[in-house]
């Protein structure tokens, strides 16, 4: 809701897509400088405090923005600033949010709650925007703001509510620099988990750019206006959500790798197939393939890392997942505009499917050699260690 009532109240105040191209690189920014040092951060403190703080903060922040709106303060500098800070914030909630995930649940549910969470997620994009349409409508772009604040207090109340040991598993007494570079070694030293974030680099490059050019397709190629680039993201939504309620079903058997590798080849056929297309009932269909093999194969792999990861090491390890998925996106973006502005915008996401479809195809078969697997002599610095 939030994100969609500041996209609103940045066009009104600056009437410039450019201008909103830049709120938002400046909010993932943060995200691709600081998440290996959130990740880092995490590891070597009580999980559950750490995201209480970034929850406080986002909540504030939150608030400031409706306060400003509120009193007629708000200009478009303050705009920059405040998503400058949620995703300063965002970059140490992430990693520890993410691997707090096991020490709730443990790792025999650990595939059911990543699959779960990613249908809650999904559900709420679909219908947030929804949501802040009306809000904005009968109330204005504030409401959306102070709505988001309070429900932190939610947030905030059910982790103070938590029991259970959330004492971080790293007793590392080195400098973050170190646990960063540790986390570092251990993910290039290991060859499935390297794997692993080399794929979910690929999908953020490759297989997510597309969104930049959705206002495109729906204008200029399929021809159906700004409700129907509405119902081109709906597609994909459901997509998405169809892929999480699937994931559940495959939660709990034993080997559920191949999900990775199903989901890749899905995302980039169905890339390419909506790429060529000019029929819309076909690039719907497509948008629902989207959406089902790029959450089945970035949330299996969110499961492979924390499952595969030693306790000490999985905030470092999702640090790097966040780097990786979030923090790409603008390279992402800025890739897909310069292929589409080169070779055309279908062009640019079929070659995106392309390299989604080869590379989803050629790691997987040798990600899974166990023969490789990183020791503790591989990433510690012996100095520290000792």
């Amino acid at each position: 809701m939030q994100s969609v009532a500041q996209g609103w109240l940045v066009l009104q105040i600056t009437n410039s897509p450019f201008l909103l191209g830049v709120t938002n690189a400046v909010t993932a920014m943060p995200i691709l400088l600081f998440s290996l040092i959130g990740g880092a951060v995490s590891d070597k403190v009580n999980k559950r405090s750490l995201i209480i703080l970034t929850q406080i903060g986002q909540m504030l922040l939150a608030f400031t923005m409706g306060i400003l709106f509120s009193f007629q303060l708000i200009e478009f500098w303050q705009i920059v600033v405040l998503s400058g800070l949620m995703g300063i914030v965002n970059a140490f909630d992430m990693p520890a949010r993410q691997s707090f995930v096991v020490e709730m649940v443990g790792k025999a549910d650990l595939s059911n709650a990543i699959a779960l969470n990613s249908m809650i997620f999904n559900v709420a994009r679909i219908i947030g925007p929804v949501i802040a349409g009306f809000i904005v409508g009968a109330w204005g772009v504030g409401a959306c703001f102070y709505l988001n604040g309070v429900s932190f207090l939610a947030v905030i109340a059910g982790l103070l509510f938590m029991r259970g040991d959330f004492q971080p598993k790293n007793h590392n007494s080195g400098s973050i620099k170190n646990s960063t570079m540790d986390g570092l070694r251990y993910v290039w030293k290991d060859l499935k988990i390297r794997n692993l974030i080399i794929l979910i680099a690929i999908s953020s490059l490759f297989g997510m750019s597309y969104m930049v050019l959705m206002p495109v397709f729906a204008r200029d190629i399929l021809v159906i206006g700004a409700k129907g680039l509405g119902l081109l993201l709906a597609a994909m939504g459901i997509g998405a959500l169809l892929a999480s309620l699937s994931l559940t079903i495959f939660s709990h058997t034993k080997n559920n790798d191949w999900l990775v590798s199903l989901g890749g080849i899905v995302l980039g056929l169905s890339l390419v197939v909506f790429g060529l297309s000019r029929n819309l009932g076909v690039s719907l269909l497509a948008l629902v393939g989207v959406g089902w093999g790029l959450v089945t194969q970035t949330a299996t792999i969110n499961s492979l890392l924390q499952k595969d990861t030693p306790d000490e090491l999985r905030g470092r390890v999702m640090g790097v997942y966040t780097l990786m998925f979030i923090g790409m996106t603008p390279a992402g973006s800025f890739q897909a505009g310069l292929v589409a502005d080169w070779f055309g915008v279908p062009v640019a996401v079929a070659l995106g499917g392309l390299v989604c479809l080869t590379m989803s195809i050629i790691l997987p078969r040798t990600m899974f050699k166990q023969s490789e697997k990183a020791s503790p002599a591989d990433y510690q610095d012996p100095l520290i260690s000792s």
